[in-house]
This record gives C-alpha cells, structure tokens and sequence, in this order.
C-alpha cells in the first residue's frame, strides 16, 4: 500500500485526490438509491399488488435505519479505522442491493431495504472523515465542494435515471444498477485509501449506543408516522414520550462515561455546535421541496414519471455546478459568510416556488428549483468544511456522523413538517396520492403548498442565522478529554 502510494507520488499524481475519487465512487450510491426508489414505488405496488400504506415503508425504512445507527458508526470509525467501516458498509450495500432486486414479496424487499438502510449508514457516516484526514485545512473546502458532486451527481440522476427505468424495464434494475459499481469502488477503495490507525485503548459505550438508537428511532418514527396517527394519537404520544426518555438517558450516559460515544465537548466549540444547526435546518428546508414538488407536477400539471425526473433535476445540477466553487472559495475567505449566503438564495428559491399555480409551465418550475440548487452548493461545501475543521483529528469519525444524522434527521423532519403544513393548512381533504384531484381540491392542495413552501422560507433564513453565528472564537474551545493511549486530543 505504501509502495503504491509513493509510486503515485513520483509520477506526479496526489494521492489525496485518489483518495477524495474512492470516496466518491462509493458516496454516490447512497444518494443516487434514496432518490431513484421513490420514482418506482408505484412499479412496485403493481407488482406486488400491495397498497400505498405499505410501499411507503419501502423508502421509509431505509431513511430511518440510515439515520439510527450513523453516530455508532462514526464512533466505530474512530475506533477501528474509517477504511474498514466505509468498505464493509459499500460491500453489505452491493450485496442487499442484490436482494432488493431479487425481492419476491413486498415484506421481503421492505426487511432487505433496512438491511440496505443499515449498510448505507455505515458508507455515510465516515466519508467527510476520510476527506478531511487526506487534505490539509488549506484545500479543506475545495475537496468538500468536489466532495458534494457525488452527492449532487446521485440526487440529479436518481430521478430521471428512475423514470427510464420505470418506462422501459422492470423495477427491479433500479437495484441491480448499484452491482457494477459498487464492485468496482470497493476494489478502487480497498487499493487507494489508506488504512490509518486504529483508536489505540478505547472501547465501545454500549450503553449510550443503545439510548441513540432508542432515541432516533423513536423521534423519526415520530416525525415519519404522525401525520397519519395523529399528533396527539396514543401510539404517536407513546413514542414521544420514549424519545424524550430515552434522549434524558442517552445525555446522562454520555456525560458521566469516560469513553462517550458522542463527546459532548464538542458541542462546546460554537462553529461545530451552529454548523450543525444549521446543517439540520438546511435539509429540512430543501425537504419541503422534494417531498411536495412531485406530488405537484404529478397531479397539478399531470406530468409522467420521466418529466418529473427531468424538472426536478435541474437543483442537483445546479448544485452540481456551484458547490466545487463554493468550496474554494471558502478556503479563501471563509465559511460563515458564503453559507450564510447560500441559505438566503435558498430562501429566494422557496420563496419563488410558493408562488407557483395550475398555469405554471415546466420552465417556471425548473429555474426556481435550480435557484434552490444554487444556494446549496454555496451552502453545502462551506458548512461541511467549518463542521469538520472544528474538530481535533482523533474526533473525526464521531463529527463526520453527526454531521450524516443531521442530513438524514433533516429530511425526515423535513418531509414531516411540510406534511403536516400542507394538511393543516387548508379546510379541504386532499389526498395527492390516490390520483386525479378535482378542482376544489387542487385550489386546496396549491394552498397546502403554499404555505409549506413558506415554512421552507422560514427554515432557510434560520439556517443563515445559524451559520452567521458560527463564528470561531479567539481560542479554540477546551474540554475534549484525550483518548487512551493518544496523549492530548489534538491534531
């Protein structure tokens, strides 16, 4: 391995951006699955003959064993190595990819789509560790906005890739298609990113494991189920309250052990305390628009599954664009400022996007979201960077999950705040997903969607306010205890 890597060096190549490659040949599959399932979902009801009620779980299990198990596997990164768990986890990916395709019942695809979740999970929750640890803090930005590309890169194509699929070939291709490349970035990632050390003397805070993975089960659970439940429903009050007992027990445990899971010092340094703030705020606000856009082209324009992939392209794109910029531009005149920015062009987009009606055309709903793209890859590639170079190096596994559960808490909470808005917000039943929609209720659907846009409006502009308040201080913040075996718990 050291041999290869010099061989690289003396022919010019830099074996960081062969490592920054590796990453993202593996990243682009989490995004890229998560985007292109949701334009297949009636295929699959079809196909098994099952209702919405239970292919929603098909999406809905794989976002929530993705988000439970992320800051285990960050922690387990910092112990055991970022190389190991983000291989196995790409590995276990292609393998359950494999049985999601292979899927003879509705119930087996929704068990292997949360064996997927958990395997995704894994590949997320160590990625921007890897990143950081290969680049020195003055290229940290710029390889976090190219970083952003697979993401965006996945996003963009899930879509549109999703409704050829949909069109001209069974479903099942939709997990097929992650075979090949999955096989070829564990081979690609096992050759270039280095091995690193091993957290020296630490061990697993079982107990506190356990306490997160109760605490966001039951919070997203929470989140995901409660429009439909009820808020106030039992089953749904039930839940809530083990997430605020649960969360009391998970904080209890993390300040009282000497090897926390999740250091809670960390929080204490306020660009990683606000970053990730606003991080958490930034994706439920570009939820709103991915939960509630299809449902509007769909059954305000009437427009097909491929029309949808091809309008709704147009913000990972964008982003696709912007974000390798961004990024270098952070490394030069900061991260506060520029994702501050980009969160208020976000608030523009949403913005132009309530304003959409019956009449409005492809065009008018493309550029608005491509605004929105815009403003998140001036977003995306600077906050990532603050997060992760607020952080001492034996730290970065723990802060490249957290920053991964606030992607995924985000969308889920996102979805379930414009859900909530849309259905409260008007005194007419709608229901979108049962199929054409008559004219009162399309005057009551583009009033949910309205002011679910609006709220979007408001998320974004709390996450400019977050991001303009996370400002480093004069001296870094103290309080990280050093690991075992480390000596201090700096870089």
């Amino acid at each position: 391995m050291n041999n290869n890597r010099a061989d690289t060096q003396q022919k010019g190549l830099q074996p960081k951006w062969l490592i920054l490659s590796a990453v993202m040949l593996g990243s682009i599959m989490g995004p890229l699955d998560g985007s292109i399932v949701n334009t297949v979902l009636p295929a699959i009801g079809r196909d098994f003959h099952a209702p919405i009620s239970i292919i929603q779980w098909v999406p809905t299990v794989y976002l929530l064993t993705i988000s439970c198990l992320i800051l285990l596997y960050g922690r387990l990164g910092d112990m055991v190595g970022y190389k190991k768990v983000f291989l196995i986890g790409l590995a276990a990916f292609t393998v359950t990819s494999v049985l999601c395709g292979s899927s003879v019942s509705e119930r087996m695809l929704i068990a292997c789509r949360g064996l997927q979740g958990l395997a995704a999970g894994m590949m997320m929750s160590v990625g921007y560790a890897i990143v950081t640890a290969a680049f020195p803090p003055r290229e940290r930005g710029k390889a976090m906005g190219i970083y952003a590309v697979s993401i965006a890169v996945g996003l963009g194509l899930g879509p549109t890739l999703g409704g050829l699929i949909a069109q001209n070939l069974s479903w099942r291709y939709v997990f097929f298609i992650n075979v090949p490349i999955g096989i070829v970035a564990v081979l690609w990632g096992y050759r270039i990113i280095p091995s690193g050390a091993a957290g020296g003397r630490q061990r697993l805070d079982v107990p506190g494991a356990a306490a997160a993975l109760v605490f966001l089960l039951s919070l997203l659970l929470y989140a995901n189920r409660g429009e439909d439940w009820g808020w106030l429903a039992p089953g749904s009050v039930a839940l809530l309250v083990i997430a605020l007992f649960s969360g009391a027990w998970f904080l209890r445990i993390e300040t009282t052990s000497a090897q926390p899971m999740l250091n809670l010092g960390l929080f204490r340094a306020r660009v990683f305390a606000f970053a990730n703030l606003s991080a958490l705020l930034n994706f439920m606000a570009l939820y709103a628009v991915v939960f509630l856009t299809p449902f509007y082209l769909t059954v305000v324009l009437g427009y097909d599954i491929l029309e949808v992939g091809l309008v709704m392209s147009a913000s990972p794109i964008a982003t696709l664009l912007v974000a390798p910029l961004s990024g270098w531009l952070s490394d030069r005149a900061g991260t506060r400022v520029l994702a501050a920015s980009g969160m208020c062009v976000c608030a523009l987009g949403l913005y132009l996007m309530s304003r959409l009606g019956s009449d409005s055309t492809a065009f008018d709903v493309a550029w608005p979201l491509a605004v929105i793209g815009v403003g998140s890859g001036l977003f995306q590639s600077p906050n990532n960077s603050a997060v992760m170079g607020s952080v001492p190096m034996p730290y970065l596994g723990i802060a490249s999950g957290i920053l991964a559960a606030m992607r995924n808490v985000g969308m889920v909470l996102g979805i379930a705040v414009a859900g909530a808005v849309l259905y409260n917000s008007t005194s007419v039943g709608v229901s979108p997903g049962s199929g054409a929609m008559g004219d009162a209720e399309v005057t009551a659907f583009l009033r949910g969607l309205h002011w679910a846009y609006i709220t979007g409006v408001g998320l974004a502009v709390a996450s400019a306010a977050a991001s303009l308040n996370a400002a480093a201080p004069r001296k870094a913040a103290g309080g990280l205890p050093p690991f075992p075996g480390k000596g201090s718990g700096s870089p």
